[in-house]
């Protein structure tokens, strides 16, 4: 199973790079907490204010991320575990959401965040537990 974020997620409603490899992920077990939607809708809010994509676009896109094949699991059974990360690595609890997740299923993130990637990248344990989509199509 993997852990998808919300930074894959838009990949698969919106032409982005690596929006191929990102499509790719759909034939596998995919998992995220229920802060994945919020978040994906946020960035379709982001793009329909900037005008990249119109509202009623934003709006079907919304409706195609509510029915892909993403087993939503609830954030506050890992909460704790997502705080004691987000502190460890000075990085926003969003973010660390999907790790505590990860770590909890023996599984891994998959994102297209570097920022995010970069910080996990710094403690050794936690190395492979977050991948960059980037990475992958290279």
């Amino acid at each position: 199973m993997i852990v998808v974020d919300a930074s894959i997620a838009v990949k698969w409603v919106m032409p982005e790079p690596d929006s191929d490899a990102a499509g790719a992920l759909l034939t596998q077990p995919l998992i995220a907490p229920d802060l994945w939607l919020v978040e994906a809708a946020n960035a379709l809010w982001r793009n329909a204010a900037t005008k990249s994509i119109t509202e009623l676009q934003a709006l079907q896109a919304l409706a195609r991320l509510r029915v892909s094949p993403v087993t939503t699991l609830p954030s506050s059974d890992y909460l704790a575990s997502a705080l004691e990360l987000a502190t460890r690595l000075h990085h926003p609890i969003y973010d660390c959401l999907y790790l505590a997740l990860a770590l909890r299923e023996d599984s891994y993130v998959m994102t297209a965040d570097t920022r995010f990637a970069k910080v996990v990248a710094v403690e050794p344990k936690l190395l492979k537990r977050v991948q960059l989509l980037g990475a992958l199509a290279d």
